[in-house]
C-alpha cells in the first residue's frame, strides 16, 4: 500500500515592518495554521499539522522553506509526530531551508516518537545567507516506554546539513537501530535523545559556560560544544519533560544574550 506524498511550500517576506508567509501550500497530510504575532509584527509563527496522526511506511514529506532577508520566523508542530512499526518501507521526511540576509529561522518541533519496527530517515538541509542564522532542535524517543515498549528492531536516521554561502558550517549524522539502544557504544538503555544548535553567529566562552551552568541541575547526560559559528547542546536520557525543559532553558539562555531586544515567548501548544 503507497504512503502519503506529501508537500509543504512555505515562504516569508517582510512587508511593512512584519515578517508574513506570503506563500503557504500545502498538501495531505500537512496543513499550516494561520499565522501568530505574539512578540509582535517582526516575529512570525507558525504551527505545522500532520492530520492523518502519524506517519507509515512509505511516507514520504518534502517541505520547502524560505525567508526573504530580514525575516524571523518561529516554526514549530502541533503535537508529537508517531513514526507507526512494522514497516515494509521506510518513512522519508525532507525538510530544505533558505534563509536571507539578517534573517532568522527557529525550528523548534515537538517530539518524535519512533515505534518499534518503525523505519524512519530524517533529512534538514539548511541554506543561510551571510548575515542569517538558525535556531533547531530535535528530540526523538525510542519506543512506547509509558507502555513498556523498546524500540528492538527498525531503523532511525537523522542528517542535518546548515551551510553558509556555500561553506559547511554543521554536518550532523546520526544512525541507529534497535540492537543499539541497549548497546554501550549506542543508548546503553536511554530511550530518549536531544539536539538544540544555534548556528550563524558567534557564541562567546561566557555563553558557553551559562549553558554548562544550566545543564548541571539535569539527570540525564548533557553536553555543550561550542561551534566557529554556532554552539550545539546534546542530551542522553530517559525523561521527556526533563529534556524539555533543559532545551527550552537553552533556547532562552541564548535568545536573550544574542537578540536581548526580543523577549522570550513560547508557543501557544507546547505543553509547559
Amino acid at each position: 500500500m503507497a504512503g502519503w506524498l506529501g508537500e509543504l511550500e512555505l515562504a516569508y517576506a517582510w512587508q511593512q515592518g512584519r515578517t508574513v508567509a506570503c506563500r503557504t501550500y500545502a498538501s495531505a497530510p500537512l496543513k499550516l495554521q494561520r499565522s501568530f504575532y505574539p512578540e509582535g509584527g517582526h516575529i512570525c509563527h507558525n504551527v505545522l499539522l500532520h492530520t492523518a496522526g502519524g506517519y507509515v511506511g512509505g511516507d514520504r514529506l518534502a517541505q520547502t522553506i524560505t525567508l526573504q532577508p530580514h525575516c524571523h520566523a518561529l516554526i514549530t508542530t502541533a503535537a508529537a509526530a508517531k513514526v507507526y512499526g512494522r514497516a515494509q518501507q521506510p518513512v522519508d521526511n525532507r525538510v530544505h531551508c533558505h534563509i536571507g540576509e539578517g534573517a532568522s529561522l527557529e525550528w523548534l518541533p515537538q517530539e518524535t516518537i519512533v515505534f518499534n519496527g518503525a523505519q524512519y530517515r530524517h533529512q534538514l538541509h539548511i541554506e543561510l545567507a551571510t548575515t542569517a542564522q538558525v535556531c533547531l532542535w530535535e528530540m526523538t524517543r525510542f519506543g512506547r516506554t509509558a507502555r513498556g515498549e523498546a524500540f528492538l528492531t527498525g531503523h532511525w536516521r537523522s542528517h542535518i546539513e546548515v551551510w553558509q554561502a556555500g561553506v559547511p558550517l554543521w554536518i550532523d549524522r546520526q544512525h541507529l537501530d534497535g540492537t543499539l539502544c541497549t548497546a554501550l557504544n549506542g543508548l546503553a538503555g536511554r530511550t530518549l535523545v536531544g539536539t538544540l544548535a544555534w548556528i550563524g553567529t558567534t557564541v562567546t566562552p561566557e555563553q558557553i559556560m551559562a549553558l554548562r551552568e544550566l545543564a548541571s541541575p539535569f539527570q540525564g547526560e548533557l553536553g555543550v560544544t561550542r561551534l566557529i559559528q554556532g554552539v550545539v547542546c546534546r542530551y542522553r536520557g530517559r525523561s521527556t519533560p526533563e529534556l524539555r525543559q533543559w532545551l527550552m532553558a537553552a533556547w532562552h539562555l541564548l535568545r536573550q544574550t544574542l537578540h536581548p531586544d526580543q523577549p522570550r515567548h513560547h508557543p501557544r501548544v507546547w505543553p509547559l
